[in-house]
């Protein structure tokens, strides 16, 4: 009986230590910035929770009729499962084109995700 408690003991020491996903937890900012200049900008941020996102944009044609911005960028989150999600993009005349990927392990079958993509 002993032996059964002192596991159990141990069991639950050791699942304290392992990390969970909370998504209610505070994230820090440990990165951020913002650029604007004339028909152009740029930002970026990394939290301490494993969200992380850049982008950048240019005003094409200014003053024109066909006058249009096209963004390019990325973003990712750690999953509950552990594992890192990234998407890089482009936008512009042609609509938002995502290429979508995942860390080793990650919960979204490769034709799937292949489909997601642009």
């Amino acid at each position: 009986m002993k032996l059964v408690l002192l596991l159990c003991l141990i069991a639950v020491a050791v699942a304290a230590q392992i990390p969970t996903f909370d998504s209610n937890q505070n994230a820090r900012i440990l990165y951020q910035n913002y650029e604007n200049k004339f028909g152009s900008y740029k930002f970026g941020f990394r939290q301490s929770d494993g969200i992380r996102h850049e982008q950048e944009g240019f005003l094409n044609n200014f003053g024109q009729e066909n006058e249009n911005l096209s963004v390019k960028g990325s973003y990712s989150w750690l999953g509950p499962d552990g594992v890192t999600y990234e998407i890089d993009y482009t936008a512009g005349e042609d609509g938002f084109k995502p290429d979508i990927s995942q860390g080793p392990g990650g919960g979204i079958p490769p034709q799937i995700l292949g489909s997601m993509a642009g």
